[in-house]
């Protein structure tokens, strides 16, 4: 047994990073300035959006996404069962209804037949989210899309990085969504990034993050500015601070040399526990893509074993592994359970996933020696609880 804990995810925060930090705080720049509109430039050309406005999360991004794409009271926007709560918390707050299509077994991305199950007169858009960093089938949603007039909204969350058919996220011809969040392939601390190719719905969001100020704060304060401006809608308070840009800067020169490493520490479990009949390992999807590898997220059989998922965790922990909970299913929280009337059995790969999925430790600062103690670990407590 490992003789210190090893966390399920942790950053990885280099001197290049702390450095332009210090170098805001020092330039009296620490709210959103030209640090922010550098990061945004480097972002937009990293995954070839035309458009892309840093925002204080991706969950305010899916925020002004129902707004900017007239979403609200009477629609019905599909997505999945298997995300994080921000996904659905946005579509009932603008008062449309979450519309839970299930999920592949092997990927567990949203399932494009079932998506054609649930389009109805009501719908409005679909939200896929590629899950764990891989892409999901995006030729066969945009299809779905074009033949019922649907938007599509991409939760990438998981996805800084990922490529489908050759073109990075971020550059299709959709919203896409992303998150800067501590356990994310790259990192601003807090943050998310909203792309689109679309010059007007990036003018509204640039609106809606600031007040709905006509010209962005920074601009009005240097020498020969005008201080004047307009308020052109009611908007929020999402602008990303230097502060953050700072840190994404040297991420997201980083961001590919993180993926490398994640996708050799995911392909080493891969080889590893290939043989252990109580996991499911995830899958790779039959396109060409690049895998992000932000979580690996295999399902525990728990009907081959004498413990639940929950005590599946708690065992490793007394073996110093942490772990992650990625995702309980949408449908089966209270909340979206008195919502939503889905019993389990309308979505059975959902919530077989639900009961069973964990998220093993994956991050850059790993090393094969620590995920080598994660696989002894895994398999001393499968050895201990089989049935």
């Amino acid at each position: 047994m490992r003789s210190t804990f090893l966390p399920f995810s942790a950053p990885t925060i280099e001197d290049a990073e702390i450095n332009e930090v210090v170098d805001s705080l020092r330039s009296g720049w620490i709210t959103t300035g030209p640090k922010v509109k550098r990061f945004e430039e480097a972002f937009k050309a990293y995954v070839g959006a035309p458009f892309a406005l840093s925002l204080t999360s991706a969950t305010a991004g899916q925020h002004l996404s129902m707004p900017v794409l007239g979403i609200g009271e009477g629609d019905e926007v599909i997505t999945t069962p298997m995300t994080f709560a921000s996904t659905v918390n946005t579509i009932a707050i603008a008062g449309a209804t979450p519309v839970m299509a299930d999920i592949e077994a092997g990927t567990l991305n949203i399932d494009p037949e079932q998506v054609r199950r649930k389009i109805t007169s009501r719908t409005k858009a679909i939200i896929p989210v590629h899950f764990a960093g891989q892409s999901c089938d995006m030729d066969r949603i945009f299809a779905l899309a074009r033949e019922y007039d649907l938007t599509v909204i991409e939760d990438a969350a998981h996805a800084a990085g990922t490529e489908y058919k050759g073109k990075r996220i971020g550059s299709l011809d959709s919203v896409s969504i992303f998150s800067f969040h501590p356990n994310k392939n790259m990192t601003t601390g807090e943050g998310g990034m909203f792309c689109t190719s679309d010059e007007t719905i990036a003018e509204e969001v640039a609106l809606l993050r600031f007040h709905g100020h006509s010209r962005e704060a920074w601009k009005r304060f240097p020498v020969n500015s005008s201080q004047d401006y307009d308020i052109l809608m009611p908007g929020f308070k999402y602008n990303m601070m230097d502060i953050q840009a700072a840190i994404g800067i040297h991420q997201l020169a980083k961001l590919d040399g993180f993926i490398e490493k994640r996708t050799e520490l995911a392909e080493f479990y891969n080889r590893e526990l290939a043989d252990v009949a109580e996991l499911a390992l995830p899958q790779y999807a039959p396109y060409e893509q690049r895998h992000a590898w932000h979580l690996y997220t295999p399902l525990v059989r728990i009907e081959k074993l004498g413990i639940n998922r929950m005590q599946f965790m708690e065992e490793l922990k007394k073996q110093n592994i942490g772990s992650g909970l990625h995702y309980r299913a949408i449908h089966q929280h209270p909340y979206y359970r008195s919502l939503l009337n889905v019993p389990d059995q309308e979505l059975p790969v959902a919530s077989y996933a639900s009961e069973r999925i964990v998220s093993l430790p994956l991050f850059p600062r790993m090393t094969l020696d620590d995920a080598r103690d994660v696989v002894e670990a895994i398999k001393t407590v499968i050895a201990a609880n089989r049935r």
